[in-house]
């Protein structure tokens, strides 16, 4: 019986690390892209036809969408969705309690109030039943999150939404790729918002996009974007009140260099995901996130594993992760905690992000049982770990059973 590496035995996975590829990657590709851009003189997106515009068009049509615009970040997509949408002061936002909080701070920063909703701890996103009970009289917005790239259900979703006529954007961050029963998600909804921050999917350091169907939405998204400003027209002629949200022509020149390569990662991702959800599963106490045949194709940011101790002898979380280090293996546990026990969530923290007089959740008392049970559980792989072979992921599933044979060592 092999002894575990964190004990001092040889680690499983010892080649895993030279099999997964470096993040970002940064290819022949995208260097000749990012000179031509540097050396054109044309850094700012203000010029009609740039390379912002190309993207905006490529990655909409990618992503299934009549619209892209195109801005610094993900954070701020989110925002720009939101305003986009008319939320703004005391409006309620249903957000899932389980997300990065960019997913949260975005409806503060436009005068709103997030208001938690439980996720299944079986998909890590938000509960259809869960949204159902959040909604008020003072909800205007869902705001959903394809939380490491599964995406919500939309069967159960979308009847909720209209039913209820709240506006509804899709935080798309984890999710390149993802699709829905053959549609791509992002405007699927009223909006959608991606990031490109480096550890993405499709990364240029910093960087987002919004995408829509609907021609009105867009249009207000793209003056709202440009300091009201008309792009391509010439002058200082504002039609409205707004800030800046534009991204830089070198990183538009690096995501359309990068954009050729994520169809073919994301399929690769997508059937080696399948391929490790399968061998865990028959390890037994680390369940993949629940397979569901309307996911057609699954983008990813976290792989994402449910620990169940009892399997592994009560093994703490905590203590299966290092020991899972120790193989070779890069596992995490993800954002580690639901949003409304984050600091940022105390009484004293909100007094300068929501508007004296409106009312807010009692946030440091909420305690909702799909997020803290999923919290307690969630392992994380990241997603470039998909790009190393049925070889890597073997070594993965081997450092797993390793320790599920082992356990006692640990205990």
């Amino acid at each position: 019986m092999a002894k575990l590496a964190i004990n001092g035995g040889p680690a499983e996975a010892s080649e895993l690390k030279s099999r997964i590829p470096s993040w970002p990657k940064a290819s022949t590709k995208a260097k000749k892209a990012l000179l031509e851009a540097l050396e054109s003189g044309k850094w700012c997106r203000v010029y009609s036809g740039s390379k912002a515009e190309q993207f905006e068009k490529a990655f909409a049509s990618y992503h299934d969408a009549k619209h892209g615009i195109a801005v610094a970040n993900g954070t701020v997509s989110l925002e720009l969705s939101l305003k986009t949408g008319k939320i703004g002061f005391g409006d309620e936002v249903l957000v899932p309690a389980v997300t990065f909080i960019a997913s949260a701070s975005a409806i503060t920063e436009v005068g709103a109030v997030p208001r938690f909703v439980d996720i299944d701890p079986e998909t890590a996103v938000m509960s259809p039943k869960a949204l159902k009970d959040s909604i008020t009289d003072m909800t205007k917005a869902v705001l959903v999150v394809h939380y490491a790239g599964y995406p919500v259900d939309f069967d159960e979703i979308l009847p909720i939404v209209r039913r209820n006529g709240l506006f509804l954007v899709e935080d798309c961050a984890h999710a390149h790729g993802t699709e829905w029963k053959g549609r791509k998600v992002g405007a699927i909804g009223d909006m959608g918002s991606f990031s490109f921050q480096e550890s993405k999917s499709l990364a240029s350091g910093e960087g987002g996009i919004v995408l829509t169907d609907n021609d009105v939405l867009a249009e207000r998204a793209r003056l709202m974007h440009n300091i009201g400003r008309v792009v391509g027209r010439p002058g200082y002629e504002h039609f409205i009140l707004s800030s800046n949200y534009r991204l830089s022509e070198l990183q538009a020149a690096l995501l359309l260099a990068k954009l050729d390569e994520l169809p073919k990662e994301v399929e690769e991702k997508h059937v080696n995901g399948e391929y490790l959800a399968e061998k865990l599963m028959r390890i037994g106490g680390v369940e993949p996130l629940k397979r569901d045949q309307r996911i057609t194709k699954r983008g990813y940011y976290f792989f994402v594993i449910r620990y169940d101790k009892t399997e592994f002898n009560g093994l703490p979380k905590k203590r299966f992760i290092e020991a899972l280090n120790a193989e070779g293996v890069p596992a995490g546990s993800g954002y580690g905690m639901p949003l409304y026990k984050q600091p940022a969530f105390k009484k004293e923290n909100l007094d300068t992000v929501i508007p004296k007089g409106v009312k807010t959740p009692d946030y440091e008392r909420l305690s909702l049982p799909g997020a803290e049970k999923y919290i307690a559980e969630e392992v994380t792989l990241p997603h470039p770990i998909l790009l190393s072979g049925k070889e890597g992921l073997d070594l993965v599933v081997n450092s797993i059973q390793k320790i599920k044979e082992n356990v006692d060592e640990l205990l």
